[in-house]
């Protein structure tokens, strides 16, 4: 090698091509490899999508029914369990109820392993979360209740209505609503006072009407005064057939001898707390031995909710999707069987087949783009509407948007892969000569 070729770099086979023809073959530019510019390749695909603005119009619609039903799907979905979730926590969300703990004794049989204390509402009223509390108790020999002191032989005999005992915040736990008269209060419990409030049908059946009068009904023997009518109630709705008395009255004239269950009306969202220090301030040496009912937390009903509403509408959604994505296929098959001159063209100018593959991809996935945020537009729109008509808070994630705008490029790029296919195996010569 002489030293001119040498400092010339004109080695080898480009050495010898220099030497022979005279000039120095050119180093290609970056993405000349492709024979089309990456600019250009998408210009001519912006160019075959726009060329029929109507068959656009009709493939775009499988794409946009279906993440327009995945965006309304995820909007309602999470809007709507924050609606039930609402309407669920006005009533059993807010309550919690400890009772006793059982265990089976040497026979067989089972026995209580605690005791709720008289005075368990005053120990967890402290408690985070906790809003009203009340001792509950339904006595278990049935006294009897009658509304006049002389019972008439000839009357035929009914069964008495229950006997339960309560609390002064009883009213407020199970969200009751007073008809007429009032509830008796904490003051009225401490006391032992004989006094009673009818539910609406215990009311009915023992003739009593009004409070006005002050008319007492007979327990056991004994005058109650009437104080009050309840004709509604959140929780146990058995309150409605009985007589309510105070706790400590049933205590000291009826026999009873504990408590049947704490019944805690709590904040939204405070059933886990409360459920875990409850038994500890009623027994700190034996909390366990108690049984607690609680509430699941807010996201875990939310999430449940969700889970089985968006179950139906995503299946709605997935088929819409597939339609779409039939739709891109089927429509880049007929561009490329329509425009099969202008690719034999092409490659007889130097176009590679990976040229040819990249473009119809490219109107593939430009239409599934476009598919997808016309989609996502829609669905939001049509979600705004229904919580407008409904008078819900609209609710969705920040992700969803994007994930649509992804998805439907995903689906025009798998639907353009075999029609990109299929056009990049064409060969000039066949392509020219059907063009003829």
């Amino acid at each position: 090698m002489s030293p001119r070729a040498a400092r010339d770099g004109r080695t080898g086979r480009e050495g010898r091509r220099q030497r022979r023809f005279g000039f120095p073959r050119r180093r290609p530019a970056r993405w000349a490899h492709t024979g089309l510019h990456w600019r250009d390749l998408a210009h001519e695909s912006l160019e075959g999508i726009g060329s029929r603005p109507s068959r656009l119009a009709i493939t775009l619609i499988g794409t946009v029914l279906g993440i327009a039903s995945l965006i309304v799907t995820i909007g309602l979905s999470q809007t709507a369990a924050g609606q039930i979730s609402q309407q669920f926590d006005s009533v059993a969300a807010t309550r919690v109820t400890v009772e006793p703990g059982t265990a089976k004794a040497a026979g067989g049989k089972e026995r209580a392993q605690s005791r709720i204390p008289w005075d368990a509402a005053d120990r967890v009223s402290g408690l985070a979360g906790v809003e009203a509390a009340s001792v509950y108790a339904k006595l278990p020999n049935t006294p009897t209740v009658e509304a006049v002191e002389v019972h008439d032989p000839a009357e035929a005999s009914q069964a008495p209505p229950p006997v339960i005992a309560a609390s002064g915040d009883y009213i407020d736990v199970v969200q009751g609503h007073i008809r007429t008269g009032r509830f008796f209060d904490s003051g009225h419990d401490e006391r032992g006072d004989r006094v009673a409030v009818l539910g609406s049908k215990a009311a009915k059946q023992l003739g009593v009407n009004r409070v006005s009068g002050q008319p007492a009904i007979f327990i056991d023997g004994r005058a109650y005064t009437v104080i009050g009518i309840m004709d509604r109630v959140g929780a146990r709705e058995a309150t409605l057939d009985s007589v309510i008395v105070p706790a400590r009255t049933a205590r000291a004239a009826l026999g009873l001898t504990a408590p049947e269950s704490l019944d805690i009306r709590i904040a939204v969202g405070a059933g886990p707390v409360v459920a875990r220090q409850a038994p500890i301030a009623l027994d700190p040496n034996a909390p366990k031995t108690f049984k607690v009912a609680a509430p699941q937390s807010g996201s875990e009903l939310q999430g449940s909710v969700e889970s089985d509403i968006n179950v139906i509408f995503v299946i709605i959604g997935g088929v819409a999707l597939l339609g779409g994505g039939v739709g891109i296929a089927n429509v880049t098959l007929l561009s490329v069987s329509e425009r099969r001159g202008e690719i034999g063209l092409r490659r007889a100018l130097g176009a590679r087949t990976r040229d040819i593959a990249r473009q119809f991809i490219l109107e593939s996935l430009t239409t599934g783009v476009l598919g997808g945020l016309i989609g996502v537009a829609i669905g939001l729109f049509a979600m705004l509407g229904v919580c407008l008509v409904q008078e819900w808070t609209p609710t969705i994630a920040p992700w969803a948007a994007p994930v649509g705008v992804l998805l439907g490029a995903l689906v025009g790029l798998a639907a353009g892969a075999y029609p990109a296919l299929k056009a990049a195996r064409i060969e000039p010569v066949d392509a020219l000569r059907d063009a003829r």
